[in-house]
C-alpha cells in the first residue's frame, strides 16, 4: 500500500475565491445546468436577490427590475445601496457584510455573509454599483477576480444597487436558463412582501394580498372545499383550504425564502393543525384525514434562522429567537386562538370543513385491508423480485446536501433496458427500477387501484411516498422509456399515474424525462451520439470519412459503456413542468379519457409532425389504429 504523505507541504491555505469553486456545492448546493429548479445558477441569482429583498423588508425600495438573456443577469434595487467605501469588499472579503447587527437586519435570510461572494467567485463577469444620495461607484470582477474599480463620481440616478453577472460556463456546462422557474420563484418573492412590485424582462409581478393570493392562484384549477382561509399575526401568515386531490400540498417560507424542504415551522404548522381541529369539533380524528387533501401557505419570520444547508431549503431552528419561544409552542398558541376564532365566527366554513374530514376518513377505512395486503406484498416484491435496485444513499439517510440533491431514480421498461441503465449508473446516487409491461390507464380511478395494481403499489413503495413527499427517497424521478410508440404510450401512463395521484410530486420539480441519443455517427476517428435529426445532420459533415449511422430503438439497445456518457455529467433531462393555471381533470380527460372528436382533431393535425421523425418502414407500421388511439 502507497503510503500518504502527510507533512507541512501537504498544509494548504485557499482564498476564498478558491474555496468557492473548489467546493462550490457547499456554498450553492448542485451546480447543474439549469434545468431542475434547484440547479446552481438559480441559486445565484436567489443570492442577488435576497439582499435586495432585505432592504425592501426594512423600508427601503418599493421596486425591483431584473433582466435575463444570453449576456448575463442584471438586477437593480432602489434601496439604500451598498455603502460606497465598501462596494469592493461586499462582494469580495468573506464574512463581510451587514447582517451580522440583528438591529440592522433583524428576521433577514442571509447572515453568513457568504451570498454575493459565491456569485462574483462562480461568475465569468461580475459587476456591481451603488447609488447613494447622488454618488456612485462600481467594480467589475472575473471568476471573483477584481479587473477594475471606479472613483466615488455623481449621478442623478436614484438610490439603490445594481449587480450584473454571467455564470461561469465551465463550471455550469451548458447552461440554460428556464424563465417558469424563475417567475415562479419571483412570484413568490412578490406573495411574501406585498406591495412590492417585480418587474422581470417586462412582466411585472405584484401582490396586495400575500399568501391569499398565492394561494387563489395556486388553486385557481382545483376544486376547493371551502372559500380560502387567511391567517396573519406578528411574523407569521397562514392561508390554507381543502380541496379534492390526494396528499398534501404546501408552500412553505421562512424570512422570505422558500424552504421547499419544509423544516421546524411547517412540521409545528402540520402539528398544530391537528390539535386545533380535534379540540373545535372535540372529536379525535386521524391526523391524516385532517390534513389530506390540504392545500396550505405558511410563513414565519424568525431572528437568526438556523438552515439545515447553504442553499436553505429546510428550517432547522427549534426556535423564533435565540433567546425566543419554542417553535412548536409558538405555532401552536397562534394557531390555537387565530383558527379556532376563524371557524366560530364562520360556521359554513367549519361545516364543509368537518365534511371533507369525514370524508377522507370513509376513502381511508375503505382501503385499508387493501392497503395492508399490498403493503406486505411489496416489501417481499422490491427485495426478492429485483424490481428496485437501490442506490447508497437516499433521502432517508444523511449526507452532503450536494450528494443528496443528485439522487436519482430511473423508471425503465423491460430488463434489457434496466439491466443496461443498472451496469452503468453511479451506485451511490442512482437507482432503477423496472417496469413489467405498460402501466394501466388509471384516468378516473380511485386511489384504491394504487395498491390493487401491482407495478402502481410497488413503485409508489420504490419511491416512499405512500404517506408523504417529505419521505420520498430520490430527488429527481425519471421516466426512462425508449424513444417509440410503444415508450411515448408508457411515458403518457406513467405521467397520469403521477398526476392524478401524487401531482405534488411534479409541482415541486421531481419528475424529469430522460433525454437518450436517437443516432450514434461515426466513423473509424469520431463517434457523435445524436439526439435529433438536426444533430445527426451536423454530426455526419463532421466527419471525415463515410458515417455509420445507428439508429436506437431501445434503450436496451444501447450498452453499459455508452449509457454511463448518457446518465453521468452529461445527462439531458427535460422537466414536466406544471404551470399553476394547469386544471388537471381537464387535461388527463383530454388526453387519458374516453376518445372524442377534438382529440381525434389532435390526433390528425398532429401526426405529420411525428411521421416526419419516423426512418423506416419498420417504425411506421407502428403507427396503427389502436395505437393512434390509445
Amino acid at each position: 500500500m502507497t503510503e500518504v504523505r502527510y507533512t507541512e507541504d501537504e498544509i494548504k491555505s485557499l482564498d476564498w475565491r478558491e474555496h468557492i469553486r473548489l467546493r462550490p456545492g457547499m456554498y450553492i448546493g448542485k451546480l447543474g445546468d439549469g434545468s431542475t429548479p434547484d440547479d446552481g445558477i438559480y441559486v445565484l441569482l436567489k443570492e442577488v436577490l435576497d439582499n435586495s429583498i432585505d432592504e425592501y423588508a426594512m423600508g427601503y425600495g418599493k421596486h425591483i427590475e431584473i433582466s435575463i438573456n444570453e449576456k448575463g443577469v442584471r438586477v437593480r434595487d432602489f434601496g439604500r445601496g451598498i455603502p460606497l467605501g465598501k462596494v469592493v469588499d461586499v462582494v469580495s472579503k468573506i464574512n463581510t457584510g451587514a447582517k451580522y447587527d440583528s438591529k440592522a437586519f433583524k428576521k433577514s435570510v442571509g447572515l453568513n455573509g457568504v451570498g454575493t461572494k459565491a456569485v462574483n467567485a462562480l461568475s465569468e463577469y461580475f459587476r456591481v454599483q451603488a447609488v447613494r444620495e447622488g454618488q456612485t461607484k462600481w467594480a467589475e470582477f472575473q471568476f471573483g477576480n477584481l479587473l477594475k474599480e471606479s472613483k466615488t463620481e455623481t449621478t442623478i440616478e436614484e438610490n439603490g444597487t445594481i449587480i450584473e453577472f454571467k455564470p461561469d460556463n465551465g463550471m455550469f456546462r451548458n447552461y440554460r436558463w428556464v424563465h417558469e422557474y424563475i417567475e415562479q420563484q419571483l412570484w413568490n418573492y412578490a406573495y411574501l412582501n406585498a406591495g412590492l412590485k417585480i418587474n422581470f424582462n417586462g412582466k411585472t409581478m405584484l401582490s396586495k394580498n400575500g399568501l391569499l393570493d398565492l394561494l387563489e392562484k395556486k388553486t385557481a384549477s382545483e376544486n376547493v372545499r371551502y372559500p380560502i382561509i387567511h391567517l396573519r399575526g406578528e411574523d407569521v401568515e397562514i392561508a390554507m383550504t381543502h380541496g379534492d386531490h390526494y396528499g398534501e400540498q404546501y408552500h412553505s417560507f421562512v424570512n422570505g425564502q422558500n424552504t421547499t424542504q419544509g423544516g421546524t415551522h411547517l412540521s409545528a404548522f402540520r402539528e398544530a393543525l391537528v390539535k386545533v381541529v380535534r379540540d373545535h369539533f372535540k372529536k379525535q380524528y386521524d391526523a391524516k384525514d385532517i390534513r389530506e387533501s390540504i392545500i396550505a401557505a405558511v410563513a414565519v419570520r424568525v431572528e437568526e434562522p438556523v438552515f439545515e444547508s447553504q442553499t436553505k431549503t429546510r428550517l432547522g431552528s427549534e426556535r423564533i429567537s435565540p433567546e425566543g419561544q419554542n417553535i412548536r409552542t409558538w405555532m401552536s398558541d397562534f394557531l390555537g386562538k387565530a383558527l379556532d376564532d376563524f371557524l366560530h365566527k364562520n360556521p359554513e366554513v367549519a361545516k364543509d370543513l368537518k365534511k371533507r374530514i369525514e370524508q377522507s376518513e370513509r376513502e381511508r377505512k375503505e382501503i385499508a385491508d387493501v392497503k395492508k395486503i399490498a403493503n406486505q406484498r411489496a416489501k417481499v416484491a422490491n427485495i426478492h423480485n429485483k424490481k428496485l435496485r437501490d442506490c447508497r444513499f437516499h433521502l432517508n439517510e444523511k449526507g452532503p446536501e450536494e450528494k443528496r440533491l443528485n439522487t436519482t431514480i430511473f423508471i425503465t421498461e423491460g430488463d434489457s433496458a434496466s439491466g443496461s441503465l443498472t451496469k452503468a449508473r453511479d451506485v451511490d446516487t442512482q437507482a432503477v427500477f423496472s417496469l413489467r409491461g405498460k402501466p394501466l390507464n388509471c384516468y378516473g380511478m380511485t386511489k384504491k387501484v394504487v395498491y390493487q395494481n401491482e407495478e402502481f403499489n410497488l413503485l409508489q413503495h420504490a419511491l416512499n411516498i405512500e404517506d408523504s413527499l417529505e419521505d420520498l427517497r430520490y430527488n429527481r424521478v425519471v421516466i426512462s422509456t425508449d424513444a417509440d410508440v410503444d415508450g411515448m404510450h408508457i411515458r403518457l401512463l406513467l405521467l397520469t399515474f403521477f398526476l392524478q395521484f401524487f401531482p405534488d410530486l411534479v409541482r415541486n420539480g421531481h419528475l424529469y424525462i430522460l433525454q437518450t441519443p436517437l443516432f450514434r455517427v461515426r466513423d473509424k476517428q469520431q463517434t457523435f451520439y445524436c439526439y435529433s435529426e438536426a444533430e445527426k445532420q451536423g454530426a455526419i459533415k463532421k466527419l471525415r470519412g463515410k458515417p455509420e449511422i445507428t439508429r436506437f430503438k431501445g434503450l436496451g439497445e444501447i450498452s453499459p459503456n455508452e449509457f454511463v456518457d448518457f446518465i453521468g455529467e452529461g445527462i439531458r433531462l427535460d422537466p414536466v413542468f406544471l404551470p399553476e393555471e394547469t386544471n388537471l381533470d381537464h387535461v388527463l380527460e383530454y388526453y387519458m379519457g374516453k376518445n372524442t372528436p377534438d382529440r381525434q382533431e389532435f390526433i390528425i393535425e398532429n401526426l405529420r409532425v411525428e411521421l416526419d421523425v419516423i426512418d423506416t418502414p419498420e417504425e411506421e407500421a407502428q403507427v396503427t389504429p389502436e395505437v393512434l388511439e390509445s
